[in-house]
């Protein structure tokens, strides 16, 4: 696929080998082009103000400056550039973190080359993408908590009870599926959709749909069993 406009992408990473390997994966799309790489999170930032990409291919783990820093710089500062967290770390901690500093994606560094490609696209698009595995770990870390406390869950705070619809587009979400994915899934319009996330969005004060899904995940709201 050709555009004029082609998916600007910087890459932060600060090992030079998974630098250039991702640079290669993605340079080689016709909409993508990769436009910097940087080796810490200082560099990120930095390069993100000069260069303003669509999207920072952003590792947490880094010298200086993390990425995790340089993810809630960039998203106060840059509003039209979005942040892909891809990284080894899939603690519930790391994806927390992450997330709450405003990334739109998490995945893990053993995705593949189709689906990074696929996640930069769902970013730049104002999209979020949880991995699935990711998703599901965060899950595991829960069940985990549960079991080791023999006591059942807390109650969600006020404001936070999902109607079924919006848990479901939520749940769809976790899984990496888009506006219009949901809407054929729950079989309603990708405006009815809109609406169910921006009103999930609210009761569990999230500023952006990674950000609920993974506060859904954490408060438990995402049972298939719901």
């Amino acid at each position: 696929m050709t555009t004029k406009n082609p998916i600007r992408v910087l890459v932060a990473d600060d090992h030079p080998v998974v630098r250039e390997g991702l640079s290669a994966i993605v340079d080689v799309e016709d909409d993508i082009t990769v436009v910097g790489q940087a080796w810490d999170g200082a560099e990120a930032l930095r390069q993100a103000r000069q260069l303003r990409p669509d999207v920072v291919l952003m590792d947490l783990k880094m010298p200086n400056v993390d990425g995790v820093a340089a993810t809630e710089r960039i998203r106060a500062e840059l509003s039209d550039t979005h942040v892909l967290v891809l990284t080894t770390y899939a603690d519930e901690e790391y994806i927390m973190a992450g997330i709450r500093a405003g990334a739109r994606g998490y995945l893990l560094k053993d995705a593949s080359p189709d689906e990074l490609v696929r996640a930069i696209r769902l970013v730049a698009r104002g999209e979020s993408l949880l991995q699935p595995v990711v998703a599901a770990r965060v899950l595991d870390k829960l069940g985990e908590m549960m079991t080791a406390s023999e006591s059942p869950p807390p109650e969600p705070a006020p404001g936070t009870h999902l109607t079924a619809r919006e848990r479901e587009a939520l749940f769809l979400l976790a899984g990496g599926a888009r506006t219009r994915d949901v809407a054929e899934s729950l079989f309603i319009s990708e405006r009815t959709v809109k609406t169910h996330i921006a009103n999930a969005m609210q009761k569990l004060d999230a500023n952006t749909r990674a950000e609920a899904v993974a506060k859904a995940i954490q408060l438990g709201l995402l049972s298939e069993d719901d």
